[in-house]
């Protein structure tokens, strides 16, 4: 076999199986739609029922809306179940592990960085985690990844094609994850490394700058759009956390950012984020061997990125791999803004996704560094240093698939983490036949993935626990109440007006629990 065709092999074996553990038991693992989650379904189920398909759903602090219809689209072709909402987050999540082939072997010019690349994004715990939950924080790693590739690729090739999908594809991180709105100052960054390391730069691309500009502002106008005709819509979560508001900094602002930059670094190798909806506590987002190579990686670019711009500056050397450190080293600190400009839950793997491609970037550049570096040694030595390398990348797979499915998954903090039981209400509503009266006694968020996943079931009532005195079945003897929670008022409430209503307490192998008066 050739080596072209060889390449070919285990690149789609790679987003193969990268698509394989992002899909595998997708019903049950994780166990539970958290009802963030369950908003964007039910944005996504009234948008199909009304036609009106928005840039911006407002409910629920606002989010970008792309996630929203993409699920819409999911619904109306596969039906509404766990796997339709999560569709558009597993696709997303692999298309990354491909976008990674190319943006890595674009900048280390080498097909095995490249599959390196895939490879990690394809097992990291990191990206295999959130390909599997129907947030659309798993949007901003895919753009920014395609984005960068078809930049980078632009300069090389001055191709106008490369310059317009380079441009759309950052124009549509706008409609994706709050945090992007950071990423327009990576491209300001990389454009004065551009600059800096070529000749006559601005003079021979200013049209091609043009046109990947014209690129994003056509693909993001919409958004735009919506921004100025709703400015509240912009600022609606991000003031609430800031740690520029007094209530978070309490007249202490240096201090409290040096406090939140520290616990935004030590999640990638020492402790990690505590919630179990975005991580596997207290563990670090990167497992040991992963996490040494991008520590290693990180360091190398700033030794190389400070000698090259010092030779730069002083001695008028123009080096274009100064345009790769830039980017690796400005991608990873101003996407890490979003975490570290906020106090809240820290360290936090959702808010800080955006480096998960350049942090497995840095681990590239370490693996495939001592991959090559084996090519000036003898040939035994070559032999056994790839093999080595080969081994270890293989055992990172294994050791973050067995980590998921073996040992987060089961954990009863995950259950709890997802509210496993609003998803058991869910199951069993529907055992219950149509005819007969079902009353949910839950929360407004709690009651959000029962409702959406029994969607235009008759018969069906959702109620607050303040709301319970007002329940008035068509048949008092013979309905059914179901409670997420072990509410003794409204129990005492519903048994005192139907004696004939028993009280029965469902608990699953995790120890979480629903209750039944029926």
């Amino acid at each position: 076999m050739s080596k072209k065709n060889l390449v070919i092999v285990l690149l789609v074996l790679t987003v193969a199986f990268g698509f394989f553990i992002r899909i595998y038991k997708i019903n049950q693992i994780p166990p539970g739609v958290y009802p963030d989650e369950a908003v964007n379904a039910q944005d996504a189920i009234q948008a199909n029922k009304t036609g009106q398909y928005q840039w911006f759903y407002p409910d629920n602090n606002g989010r970008e809306g792309l996630q929203m219809n993409l699920e819409a689209m999911s619904f109306k072709i596969f039906g509404i179940s766990d796997f339709s909402l999560k569709l558009p987050s597993i696709l997303f999540g692999t298309l990354t592990i491909l976008g990674m082939y190319f943006l890595s072997k674009e900048l280390f010019a080498t097909e095995s960085a490249g599959l390196m690349g895939a490879g990690l994004t394809a097992v990291s715990f990191w990206a295999l985690h959130f390909s599997r939950m129907a947030f659309r924080a798993i949007q901003l790693p895919f753009v920014l990844v395609f984005a960068f590739y078809f930049l980078f690729r632009a300069v090389r090739t001055r191709r106008w094609s490369d310059f317009i999908i380079g441009g759309a594809f950052f124009g549509l991180g706008l409609h994706g994850y709050i945090a992007f709105r950071i990423a327009p100052l990576i491209l300001v960054v990389v454009l004065i490394a551009f600059i800096l390391s070529r000749e006559n730069f601005l003079k021979e691309y200013w049209k091609h700058i043009l046109v990947y500009a014209f690129a994003v502002t056509v693909v993001a106008a919409p958004m735009l759009y919506t921004f100025y005709i709703h400015p509240e819509y912009f600022s609606a979560r991000t003031s609430e956390v800031s740690v520029f508001n007094p209530d978070i900094n309490h007249g202490h602002l240096l201090l409290t950012i040096a406090k939140t930059f520290g616990l935004s670094l030590v999640k990638y190798n020492f402790w990690g984020d505590q919630n179990w909806r975005q991580n596997f506590p207290p563990y670090p987002v990167l497992d040991f061997v992963t996490g040494l190579a991008f520590l290693f990686g990180i360091i190398f670019s700033f030794i190389r990125f400070f000698h090259l711009l010092g030779q730069r500056i002083f001695k008028k050397i123009k080096d274009t791999r100064l345009e790769l450190y830039t980017l690796l080293l400005a991608w990873f600190f101003i996407m890490l803004i979003p975490e570290f400009l906020t106090d809240e839950g820290l360290p936090h793997a959702l808010r800080s996704i955006g480096t998960m491609p350049v942090a497995l970037l840095f681990a590239v550049m370490t693996f495939n560094y001592f991959y090559h570096h084996a090519s000036q040694k003898t040939w035994l030595q070559q032999r056994l240093v790839k093999s080595l390398v080969i081994v270890i990348l293989l055992s990172i797979g294994i050791f973050n698939v067995v980590k998921y499915f073996y040992f987060w998954a089961p954990a009863p903090e995950a259950a709890q983490a997802f509210e496993k039981n609003l998803m058991e209400v869910s199951d069993y509503i529907k055992t219950v036949p149509p005819g007969k009266d079902k009353f949910v006694v839950a929360e407004s968020m709690q009651r959000i993935p029962i409702e959406v996943f029994n969607d235009g079931l008759p018969n069906t009532y959702y109620v607050y626990p303040g709301e319970v005195p007002q329940i008035q079945p068509k048949d008092p003897k013979n309905f059914t109440v179901l409670l997420t929670d072990n509410d003794a008022d409204s129990i005492s409430n519903l048994q005192s007006r139907f004696p004939n209503l028993h009280l029965q307490e469902v608990k699953d192998s995790v120890g979480m629990s629903y209750y039944i008066l029926k």
